[in-house]
């Protein structure tokens, strides 16, 4: 099972749902970095929460439950803190000169 496909059935999993509602519930639904700065982000049925992995899954880590469905690695984030999140991390690739991906 290739990388893109064992994440893929993972987040379309029954345990990974039902793991990531009842994190989103047990955190009111909120954003945890807007709360804490004093802006209260709910989600909304067109911006709805997304609940972000701190540690990222990996071909290594994805049948590691201590990974992918422990509440310590997990935070409930609005989208515009869970798209800051994924900019401030390194790409694991870029494009070259000649169009061809090249992988970091």
């Amino acid at each position: 099972m290739n990388r893109a496909t064992s994440i893929e059935t993972f987040y379309t999993s029954w345990k990974w749902r039902s793991c990531r509602t009842s994190f989103a519930t047990s955190k009111g639904n909120l954003c945890e970095r807007c709360l804490k700065k004093g802006i209260i982000e709910a989600g909304s049925k067109d911006r709805p929460l997304e609940v972000h992995h701190k540690i990222p899954l990996t071909e290594r880590n994805i049948t590691d439950p201590n990974v992918t469905l422990n509440w310590d690695n997990l935070e409930l984030l609005c989208k515009t803190c869970h798209d800051e999140e994924r900019e401030r991390k390194p790409k694991r690739w870029t494009i070259g000169p000649d169009g061809c991906v090249i992988l970091r």
